[in-house]
């Protein structure tokens, strides 16, 4: 069981059948008042945020969060389907709205981590980082880099990024598919 002044950031824990996990933590106490965390706490199943006080009276328990390593095979009609990594017969799909907007970045065959919480699936880790080919980008003319201008590219997975104007198609970009951003081109296209 976790105390109120347990609840640090990072920690995951269980309240009112959820697993939470702590983003923001600060311990208070006013002159005359019993100590409080005020907590700032996302649920992982439904990925709301919200801010809440915990008093020394409450206890919680640790959320058992399970990790497996899975396969990503295709995404159709805004389901995406995995397959065990021991067992590609093993197949399942999620949709859209457990993914969040990182699942846009996923090509297929890649390794991703999924976390399970009462054997249900809550939350898909993507890579952080990933390395993408550029499908379709218009072309950047001589003189437009004056002020290091950026374009629209779409990637082979059909998310679109803000590129650099000397990025083109067929060239190689690694982007950070937490904020969609992209961060080096890695290879350029032939």
């Amino acid at each position: 069981m976790l105390s109120y002044n347990e609840l640090t950031k990072g920690v995951i824990f269980e309240l009112d059948g959820q697993p939470y996990e702590v983003l923001e933590y600060e311990f208070l106490r006013m002159q005359q008042r019993k100590p409080v965390a005020k907590t700032r706490i996302k649920n992982l199943v439904t990925g709301k945020i919200v801010e809440r006080n915990f008093h020394q009276n409450e206890t919680f328990g640790e959320a058992e969060i399970e990790r497996e390593e899975v396969k990503f095979l295709y995404q159709n009609r805004g389901e995406y389907w995995f397959c065990k990594k021991d067992n590609p017969a093993n197949r399942f799909s999620l949709k859209e709205d457990i993914l969040g907007t990182s699942g846009r970045f996923l090509t297929q065959n890649t390794m991703v981590v999924a976390q399970k919480f009462n054997d249900a699936i809550i939350a898909i880790q993507v890579p952080i980082k990933m390395d993408l080919k550029i499908k379709e980008a218009p072309p950047g003319f001589k003189g437009d880099t004056a002020q290091g201008g950026t374009k629209q590219a779409i990637l082979e997975t059909g998310a679109t990024v803000s590129v650099p104007l000397f990025v083109n198609e067929g060239d190689i970009v690694r982007v950070n598919t937490q904020t969609g951003e992209y961060v080096e081109r890695m290879e350029k296209g032939k």
